[in-house]
């Protein structure tokens, strides 16, 4: 059974850094993406980052690119979002998911994944 379980969320203000955690288990593919999601209320569920874990090709989505960074450590099955600069608007519950078997294509959609897990939440106070 695959699982993905995040971690590292947590209270932080404005301008501090956070790093967030996903542990896949139950992971036997070779091909696969990772994408980090993000939900605050009353709003969809939307791309932040994704990475492939073919050759390491990243997407970031406007609003982060040169705060945020996504990486794997492939031989511990963990992903991970490092996230500076944090402002209030980064406020929101956050997912690692998984995509299988697919070509990379960065920018995700939420019906393209394959695994969630849970959320952790991250809150940014200004």
């Amino acid at each position: 059974e695959v699982q993905l379980v995040e971690s590292g969320g947590g209270l932080v203000q404005a301008g501090g850094s956070l790093r967030l955690s996903c542990a896949a288990s139950g992971f036997t593919f070779d091909d696969y993406s990772i994408g980090w999601f993000r939900q605050s209320p009353g709003t969809g569920r939307e791309l932040v980052s994704s990475i492939s874990s073919r050759d390491g090709s990243t997407y970031y989505v406007d609003s982060v690119k040169g705060r945020f960074t996504i990486s794997s450590d492939n031989a511990r099955n963990t992903h991970y979002l490092q996230m500076n600069s944090l402002k209030p608007e980064d406020t929101a519950v956050y997912y690692c998911a998984a995509r299988v078997g697919v070509a990379f294509k960065g920018n995700f959609d939420y019906a393209d994944m394959d695994y969630w897990g849970k959320g952790t939440l991250v809150t940014v106070s200004s």
